[in-house]
């Protein structure tokens, strides 16, 4: 039985309230998996990751060992410059562990090596096409897009169209989007436009959830349209979930419809998809007290 939302409606700073394997991805040229396993699933992960001598990322992949489910990741896996050499002593001693079950996506720093290399070289088939790195999959009753941020997204380009025909041809009642640089964003990176078409794709496409991370925090926004109005009936969700393991950065002043926001915790965010609904949870790494969670249903 799904939880209740929270009791009331806006938590600020450091307010709280209260082993399947992962899919194979599919791109532009990649039949959708087969029927669904499951009724419910476990999608956990984070952004913001790999960060040579902090002991984030080493805390958040002590929590994935607990947690079962499929992995996801919004972007800036490794750092300085996602370069294989990052990828090696900055990622994979400890998210790379779960790398088998882990859905990636890409941020700004993987593109600090050109085209991403070191990336697309680590994840291999996870990570999509090469060089385009959008893909979808079924996970339950749910449809997933990984998306690319750092990549042309705008109407007329070649991920715009795929986002279009991924959605038209798979039609579900619950679907999630997950990318690296958010629209909105209270963070001290803030938001940015350039997936801003790509939201209402979405929007018209029913999505309920979308994941993100590049601001150093974490944020929950209540649900909302492309524009960034309250709509609490057709609106999206948006997570910011930057906490995989860098340094972690405060707040400028609060975006519309933020309910809350923490810059003090790393963590990962699990959620809890069912046929039709969700459960979010907010989980801190050990001695850090910050949480979040509630729950959705489905458009």
């Amino acid at each position: 039985m799904m939880r209740r939302a929270c009791a009331g409606a806006i938590l600020v700073i450091a307010g709280a309230c209260g082993g399947n394997d992962a899919p194979a991805p599919t791109g532009p040229d990649v039949l959708p998996p087969g029927p669904p396993s499951g009724l419910v699933e476990t999608f956990v992960g984070a952004g913001d990751i790999g960060w040579c001598g902090l002991p984030g990322a080493e805390l958040t992949a002590a929590l994935l060992d607990r947690i079962p489910g499929t992995v996801f990741t919004v972007g800036d896996n490794a750092y300085p410059s996602g370069g294989a050499r990052d990828f090696r002593d900055c990622y994979d001693p400890s998210w790379g562990r779960h790398r088998g079950r882990t859905r990636p996506t890409p941020g700004n720093h993987e593109y600090e090596t050109p085209g991403a290399a070191g990336y697309f070289d680590y994840f291999g088939p996870s990570a999509g096409p090469r060089g385009s790195g959008y893909y979808g999959y079924g996970l339950g009753s749910w449809h997933i897009v990984a998306l690319n941020s750092e990549i042309s997204a705008f109407p007329g380009s070649p991920q715009y169209e795929w986002l279009r025909r991924e959605l038209a041809s798979n039609p579900s009642h619950c679907a999630l989007a997950y990318f690296h640089t958010p629209v909105f964003g209270s963070g001290t990176n803030g938001g940015n436009p350039h997936m801003q078409a790509v939201w209402t794709v979405l929007y018209a496409g029913g999505v309920d959830v979308v994941v993100n991370g590049h601001n150093h925090s974490y944020e929950r926004f209540a649900p909302q349209d492309p524009d960034g109005r309250p709509d609490p009936s057709r609106g999206i969700r948006q997570f910011t979930v930057g906490t995989g393991g860098a340094p972690l950065t405060g707040f400028g002043a609060s975006r519309p419809n933020s309910e809350v926001r923490n810059g003090t915790s790393w963590g990962v965010l699990r959620l809890t998809l069912v046929g039709d609904g969700y459960e979010w949870e907010f989980v801190p790494v050990a001695g850090h007290s910050f949480s979040d969670r509630g729950s959705g249903v489905c458009h």
